[in-house]
């Protein structure tokens, strides 16, 4: 079946949008062919720095016939239903319908439209001027002298040629016409440039792809990104130095450039006084570089690495010399900042913080971080670390936002409060507070382990929750604009993965008490609220890592869990009971007690409380259920106060046999109500039993 090409040449198409752009090319294309009945084979899209391509392979040549009966209105009807319904079909009278007999409804009129179906070229031609002027790019203008005419082509930049050809791969294909301003669509495109500008005509993807690479254009961005790191790699290694890998720059990097070549740098060793994460951000930031480790040394090297877009005839030198002295310039910035930055303590700096607002509602970053130190503190002794030493860290940890470096390059924020803390000699607990207080920052973030971080970090995080939910600005939706979720996120992995045992509720009392402001809600359900949050984060993370949500309603509905290390602690070993046979079957006769409990108590309108009589019993499979409930309870409800969960699970295990045998042999609706009543508290006794572990009807299954 025939393929389709398509490519629009345009002047320059920024990185940052190239992927995407060639996402919504590749889905606007494809969804319109579906749309129009034409199912495709596959299709894969493409972006350079001057071009958005895309192949389309295994497209049929015409669109199906398509034949559809339309009812229309009753014989007989009114007449202006009558007329609509021709109009509608495209029959010029009654006579070309049909009538359909319905001896219950009466006769219809009913249309046979029969649809031809178009070429596929034809309905490309449709297609595609609509696409290319419905493009999404998040910025877009008129350009020169065409923007001066009605409906003018709003695109990113100007657009100077469309490529636009379908068919048979054994054929000469045809070229797609239409034109988009003016620009007629042809088989013409454009190499490199600077190396080969010249046009060229191409006939089908395969064609193209090979004549763009004798152009000097690499069409597929993971070939840009691939050659970019093994010449890079390669060129560091020849040196005897190792490639610091920065995925996030490659890509920008590879949108840059459209023959990829790498070349080397220096700078001056002098450089290598201030830290290497300045120099990398210098580097990184402002000539979109790669930075070289020594590994003897591990630091980094006097080196650079950068991707030009051009073979230059001096092998490069011109273009690595403009480099190095656009580098050195900046570094000696940065070394300035640094140097600037350590005459000044951090301490001395916070006075500032006063005339900063961190939000008008809670007050200035002055008044957030005297909350952070007070409230890190309290945590410290919780989490083991020591109390002075995490007040100095809370006190310090921000400071660094007033400093030279961080106001350059904000990304290194937390780390040139790690790096001046130690300059003046604070205590490494400290120092490493000042960097790690805002991790973890995401899933794939480190989490701190020093203790004296944890407790800042904590701090920092419950500040920032206790604070917006007490004024109301809750995550509504897919908004959270002060990343909320995010940071309770890291509450949980700072607890969990450290071990820590923490009270959220006395926590957030202690956060909340520290507010000068006026609560949206009362204090005990403000914190209730946040501990539903907290609760709806776990198990997100737990879903994350293969664990069912379920179990997590299960433990925080038995209420006071707000210890998340002894819940993450019970889900797990809930998890392993409830995939042993003992567990799936103790599952079902409990969900059993709880259903006939739930029908009998709303007939009864009551419930079926307080401890069953043993008088009352009949039957030897009631007597060895109340037995077994007696033991279970005591048992599960002592290994639970050790907190040995997994102890419980199998307290609750022995409870299945007699649970199973009590459904299996006794009538629980009797026909004397002492005897049913009864029973019923029996069912009820199971139920309370379970809950010493979690509550069963949330559970799944």
């Amino acid at each position: 079946m025939p393929d389709l090409l398509l490519e629009l040449f345009s002047e320059e198409i920024p990185a940052r949008m190239q992927a995407k752009a060639a996402d919504d090319l590749r889905r606007m294309v494809t969804d319109k062919l579906v749309a129009e009945g034409l199912v495709y084979e596959g299709a894969k899209a493409f972006a350079t720095p001057r071009r958005l391509a895309l192949t389309v392979h295994g497209i049929p040549a015409r669109q199906a016939d398509l034949k559809e009966e339309r009812k229309g209105p009753r014989v007989g009807g009114p007449d202006a239903a009558i007329q609509g319904f021709l109009k509608a079909t495209g029959l010029s009278s009654l006579d070309e319908a049909t009538i359909q007999r319905d001896p219950k409804k009466g006769d219809f009129y009913v249309a046979l439209i029969e649809k031809p179906g178009r070429a596929t070229l034809d309905v490309l031609a449709e297609m595609l001027p609509v696409i290319v002027r419905t493009f999404p790019w998040p910025k877009s203008m008129r350009w020169g002298k065409r923007s001066e005419k009605p409906g003018a082509l709003n695109w990113v930049r100007p657009l100077h040629a469309i490529t636009a050809t379908f068919g048979l791969e054994t054929e000469e294909p045809d070229v797609v016409s239409f034109a988009v301003d003016g620009i007629e669509a042809g088989q013409t495109t454009y190499g490199h440039r600077f190396l080969a500008p010249a046009a060229f005509n191409v006939r089908r993807f395969e064609d193209y792809e090979a004549k763009l690479l004798d152009a000097k254009v690499v069409l597929d961005p993971q070939r840009r990104k691939d050659t970019i790191v093994t010449d890079a790699k390669q060129l560091a290694f020849a040196q005897g130095f190792e490639l610091v890998e920065d995925q996030v720059l490659l890509d920008e990097v590879s949108g840059l450039v459209e023959w990829p070549v790498v070349l080397m740098g220096s700078f001056d060793p002098e450089y290598l006084k201030v830290p290497g994460e300045v120099i990398r951000a210098t580097i990184r930031n402002n000539q979109k570089c790669f930075v070289v480790r020594d590994p003897k040394t591990g630091g980094l090297a006097p080196k650079f690495i950068l991707t030009a877009n051009i073979e230059a005839t001096d092998g490069g030198k011109t273009i690595i010399a403009g480099n190095e002295r656009v580098i050195r310039a900046r570094l000696s910035d940065a070394k300035f900042f640094y140097e600037t930055d350590l005459k000044t303590r951090l301490e001395d700096r916070l006075p500032k913080f006063e005339q900063i607002v961190f939000h008008e509602k809670l007050g200035t970053q002055a008044a957030r971080i005297a909350r952070i130190e007070k409230l890190a503190a309290e945590i410290a002794p919780m989490v083991g670390a020591d109390a002075a030493k995490t007040a100095r860290a809370a006190k310090l940890a921000k400071a660094d936002l007033l400093t030279e470096v961080v106001g350059e390059f904000p990304e290194v924020q937390g780390l040139m409060g790690k790096y001046y803390a130690l300059a003046q000699g604070e205590d490494a607990s400290v120092a490493a507070a000042c960097e790690e207080h805002y991790k973890p920052q995401g899933p794939g973030d480190r989490v701190p382990t020093d203790k004296v971080a944890v407790a800042v970090a904590l701090a920092d995080k419950l500040d920032t929750l206790v604070g917006f939910w007490a004024i109301d600005e809750k995550p509504t939706g897919s908004k959270d604009p002060y990343a909320l979720r995010r940071a309770a996120l890291g509450v949980i992995r700072l607890i969990t993965e450290n071990s820590q045992r923490l009270s959220l509720l006395k926590v957030g009392a202690t956060a909340l008490a520290g507010l000068q402001v006026k609560c949206a809600q009362e204090p005990d359900k403000l914190t209730a609220d946040l501990l539903s949050f907290f609760a709806d984060r776990l198990k997100v993370q737990l879903r994350e890592q293969g664990a069912r949500h379920d179990l997590v309603d299960a433990v925080f509905a038995l209420g006071g869990q707000d210890d998340l290390l002894m819940v993450v602690r019970r889900v797990e070993a809930l998890g392993k009971f409830l995939d042993s046979d003992d567990g799936k079957n103790l599952l079902a006769g409990t969900k059993r007690a709880s259903n006939i409990l739930a029908i009998e108590e709303k007939k009864d309108k009551r419930k079926f409380e307080g401890a069953a009589d043993a008088a009352l019993y009949k039957l030897d499979e009631e007597k060895a259920l109340a037995k077994a409930i007696g033991e279970v309870a005591a048992e599960a409800g002592a290994a639970v106060a050790k907190e040995d969960f997994a102890a419980a699970m199998r307290a609750m295990a022995k409870l299945r046999p007699a649970v199973d045998a009590f459904f299996d042999k006794v009538k629980v609706n009797d026909d004397d109500a002492a005897i049913r009543e009864n029973r019923l508290k029996l069912l009820n006794e199971i139920r309370s039993a379970t809950r010493a572990v979690a509550d069963f009807s949330k559970i799944e299954g």
